[in-house]
């Protein structure tokens, strides 16, 4: 009775923790703190690089997981909700504080921040209870795409002077919000976009890197 008992116990949450693709969504949290920080100290070139390796292990962890071998179906559960919540910090508050920073705070800057993380969490929620639509389709425009779209258009930051790029940003941030609620259908990236993204990561980590060591 006791054994049976032991064996009706839910595992420890740390026993999580040991879990290749927790571990790569953990590395990819890790990422996105260290855009929230440098965000906020308003290092913009350190911050797009840890965030385009955010949105990479994001999509790394899904692969580990898909192929390892031997995992169950609680761990399964568990590393989907643990990369829903850090899809929310990594790709709805990180952008909303880069958002937030690059216009100092300023309270007209909330609105537009709040969009952004709103819409991040009526989109994560809704993926949730309704997946995908049909094998490889999105109900709206998924929330990496916000970050790989915004690596690319700050490098623009340092050729458009500093009032303009703010309006861009804002206008791109509140578009991207508007799309990833939107009743569109947008594809999955799989396969081979992989390849792409670990391209587009390495490209964005060299020439940040080279504009902040210039800056």
């Amino acid at each position: 009775m006791a054994d049976q008992h032991a064996s009706d116990s839910p595992p420890s949450i740390l026993s999580f923790a040991k879990d290749l693709p927790n571990i790569c969504s953990l590395v990819g949290l890790l990422c996105a703190v260290l855009a929230i920080y440098f965000a906020i100290l308003g290092i913009f070139p350190a911050a797009m690089i840890a965030l385009i390796w955010a949105v990479f292990f994001d999509w790394t962890d899904g692969i580990i997981a898909r192929q390892l071998k031997g995992r169950n179906k609680k761990q399964g559960e568990f590393g989907g909700q643990l990369d829903s919540l850090i899809d929310i910090i990594s790709f709805g508050i990180c952008p909303a504080i880069i958002l937030l920073s690059y216009g100092n705070f300023s309270p007209w800057f909330l609105p537009g921040a709040f969009l952004v993380v709103a819409t991040g969490v009526l989109r994560l929620s809704y993926f949730n209870v309704f997946g995908l639509v049909g094998k490889s389709t999105y109900m709206g425009l998924a929330l990496d795409n916000n970050a790989i779209i915004l690596t690319f258009v700050f490098l623009f930051n340092g050729i458009l002077d500093h009032s303009n790029f703010t309006v861009i940003l804002y206008i791109l941030l509140v578009a991207l919000a508007i799309m990833n609620v939107a009743p569109i259908k947008t594809p999955k990236l799989a396969g081979r976009w992989y390849y792409a993204l670990m391209l587009y990561t390495l490209v964005l980590t060299v020439l940040y890197g080279k504009l902040y060591i210039s800056a």
